[in-house]
């Protein structure tokens, strides 16, 4: 992956903790730094720390799946986009949590990064095998979501309920997971196709 792809990445998964973030504006009203910056430092180290998790877990397990490799990777980030498009669909429910607990906004981080856990998984089954190749998209990943919390917060705080109705984030961070997923799905079968087509001196 590209690093503009990493970043592309990042925001898609991100958009989870924004309508989180959104939701706790809402309920917090007005600008509580203490808390504001709790939820979005918590939110980004999980976003970043959890594709770590699922790295080291598929990093080890890929000689028995490096032939299918890139259709688990795109089966995940379909898997997850679809998830996320669907959701984004049904209405939601009333959330009756404070926001300002800290058992709370650490149940609530964990929760949203359950996503980057399985993308961790696609980055080994992509061929990142080196803790090296992976620690930019951590730190990307974490960063994004530590921002878009922010946002996310400050945008509730600010617009309240009219935003949240017309912000559909789950649907789009959907639609960029399933794009990124078919581009890799589909580099790697070209890959495929280039490496056992046959070459002009077979013919």
């Amino acid at each position: 992956m590209t690093t503009l792809e990493i970043w592309i990445l990042a925001v898609g998964l991100a958009m989870d903790c924004f309508a989180v973030a959104l939701t706790s504006g809402i309920i917090l009203k007005r600008f509580k730094w203490k808390t504001m910056l709790t939820m979005a430092l918590a939110f980004g180290f999980f976003q970043g720390f959890n594709p770590f998790i699922g790295w080291i877990g598929a990093k080890y397990f890929r000689h028995f799946i490096e032939h299918i490799d890139h259709w688990i990777a795109f089966g995940i980030l379909a898997f997850l986009g679809t998830k996320m498009i669907i959701e984004s669909f049904k209405k939601e429910e009333d959330r009756h949590f404070n926001p300002e607990r800290l058992k709370v906004i650490l149940t609530l981080a964990i929760a949203t990064s359950i996503d980057a856990l399985a993308v961790g998984i696609s980055f080994a089954c992509i061929g990142m095998t080196e803790f090296s190749e992976i620690l930019n998209s951590l730190l990307i990943i974490g960063w994004v979501s530590f921002l878009l919390t922010l946002v996310g917060l400050t945008a509730g705080i600010k617009c309240g309920k009219a935003i949240a109705r017309k912000v559909r984030a789950d649907l789009l961070g959907g639609i960029i997971l399933i794009a990124i997923g078919v581009k890799v799905l589909i580099e790697h079968l070209n890959a495929c196709l280039l490496y056992t087509s046959p070459s002009p001196r077979d013919t």
